[in-house]
């Protein structure tokens, strides 16, 4: 009873707490050891979901707080990042406390989040009154954000791009004898490379080529949407995706090759692994000892200098936010060349790619001194996808089901692991539009 009685009381200070703000951050600011309320005329809330490192506040401080605080020396900066539970999308607006800024993936939970729970606004009119140059933001990240809506509407602009790299551990390549990778090598030339490096020595396998499945799926090269655009089903059994499966499953089916995790790299056994841009340091920090260096991402021969569908994380307003001009003023500062540079410095790449960012890139980790930071900048984002009609039901394909299980488990051929991935997908749809009606 007491144990119930104690459930309940601590149930009421939650919901006191999430009501009044304080679950999220709000309300007052700390100084000197004393609250003191902040004005709500130069409040600004943004809040975080994607990229993920700004779950760590003094990551969020180094990386962009201390630089707007310098900017914007008169604004006040609420700062949340997602997490769960409580800081999701439904606890925000539950508490009735919208942020001003969101700061989320654009390739997946701008539909079912923003969309969906119709937080979303229409930028362009800002963009004329402030006389905004949206030609100065890379185009394909630009086409990226125009695709969200067939009306032309730009719920967003871009502001981190997540970029995946060929990983490749140097000690295994000199072991037994082989050229390192080189910028703009096609899939076949990379395939090859794989079947010379996978062995077993004795207790040791070397594995030549892992990658997620997934990751290779939703930013595909060929720009392929795994929905249809203009019906409610699913589209993933045409002669695309089927080129697309073929060709990963080449190197899984490598004798001794099959694929794990490419989170595996730092282990040491892997020759090559293709993984976001972040990975860079964070291979280093799982093992300092590790000799690798990195390329581009392995392109299709018909398809040459193209690498994947730009994974961009965007900054939106909020339709409910109070401050729409003053938003506006701070994403016209995030994305512009000064603080693009302060993001390349610490190892972060945006919609704007000028010399001056590229020769800042990583200046800040002296972990990627020596890397072939080239590569980065190497070959164009293929098309982002076009916008589906509207009215569509939305659902998130986890594309990586046609791989796993259907292919690493189960051995399916690829069209029927296509035709299964795309049956389950469509019945999704089917019951999102059930659970709605």
């Amino acid at each position: 009873m007491k144990k119930l009685q104690f459930t309940r009381v601590c149930l009421a200070c939650l919901i006191l707490l999430v009501l009044g703000g304080c679950a999220f951050g709000f309300g007052s600011e700390q100084k000197g050891g004393e609250a003191s309320p902040a004005s709500a005329d130069n409040e600004l809330f943004i809040y975080t979901v994607w990229p993920a490192f700004y779950v760590k506040e003094a990551v969020f401080e180094q990386q962009i707080g201390r630089h707007l605080k310098k900017k914007f020396p008169e604004l006040q900066i609420k700062h949340v990042h997602w997490d769960n539970p409580g800081r999701q999308y439904k606890d925000l607006i539950a508490a009735g406390t919208i942020p001003d800024i969101i700061m989320d993936d654009s390739h997946f939970n701008v539909q079912r989040y923003i969309i969906d729970n119709d937080l979303q606004y229409d930028m362009r009119d800002l963009i004329k009154k402030h006389n905004f140059d949206t030609s100065k933001l890379d185009s394909t990240m630009m086409d990226r954000m125009k695709s969200l809506s067939k009306d032309g509407a730009i719920y967003g602009l871009p502001f981190h791009v997540g970029d995946y790299l060929l990983y490749y551990n140097k000690d295994i390549f000199d072991k037994f004898g082989v050229d390192y990778p080189k910028n703009g090598m096609t899939y076949d030339e990379v395939y090859e490379l794989a079947k010379k490096l996978t062995r077993v020595e004795g207790e040791m396998t070397y594995k030549g080529y892992s990658q997620n499945p997934g990751h290779y799926m939703n930013y595909n090269q060929l720009s392929l949407h795994p929905l249809h655009p203009t019906e409610d089903r699913a589209n993933m059994t045409g002669d695309g995706w089927k080129k697309l499966v073929d060709n990963l499953r080449r190197f899984y089916d490598i004798p001794a090759n099959q694929f794990t995790t490419v989170e595996d790299f730092y282990k040491g056994n892997i020759a090559m692994a293709v993984a976001g841009t972040d990975r860079i340091v964070k291979f280093y920090e799982n093992n300092k000892n590790l000799n690798f260096d990195i390329a581009s991402v392995p392109m299709f021969s018909d398809v040459p200098n193209t690498k994947y569908q730009p994974n961009v994380m965007s900054l939106y307003i909020s339709k409910q936010s109070a401050k729409k001009d003053m938003a506006f003023k701070v994403i016209e500062y995030l994305v512009s060349e000064e603080m693009q540079i302060e993001l390349a410095r610490e190892g972060n790449l945006g919609p704007v790619q000028t010399a001056a960012v590229k020769e800042a890139f990583g200046k800040n980790l002296p972990q990627l001194q020596g890397k072939n930071i080239e590569a980065l900048f190497y070959g164009k984002y293929a098309p982002a996808t076009p916008a589906r009609n509207p009215g569509l039901t939305y659902i998130l394909v986890n594309t990586q089901y046609a791989f796993d299980p259907l292919i690493f488990k189960e051995s399916k051929d690829s069209v029927t692991a296509l035709r299964m991935t795309e049956e389950l997908a469509t019945k999704q749809i089917k019951d999102a539009k059930a659970a709605k009606q």
